[in-house]
């Protein structure tokens, strides 16, 4: 089981680089990355917040919950 951010899939619907996101929601290049690329461990509610209203989506679009297993990895 694991929480997926699906950041990637949200930038690509509404044609927003990394950069200009970045940008708008006041963190670094390399954070919002870290987010993108599904390597974070956590996220701030605040961040959670500018993420949502420069996407103009809810908390659900950009978080998964996945039942499924996730092979036993842990990165």
């Amino acid at each position: 089981m694991t929480i997926r951010i699906n950041l990637d899939v949200m930038m690509a619907k509404r044609q927003v680089r990394l950069k200009d996101l970045a940008q708008q929601i006041g963190i670094t290049e390399a954070n919002l990355s870290i987010l993108k690329n599904q390597k974070a461990k956590a996220v701030r509610f605040s961040t959670l917040d500018k993420l949502c209203e420069a996407l103009a989506c809810t908390p659900g679009d950009i978080l998964q919950y996945d039942t499924a297993p996730d092979g036993g990895t842990d990165d």
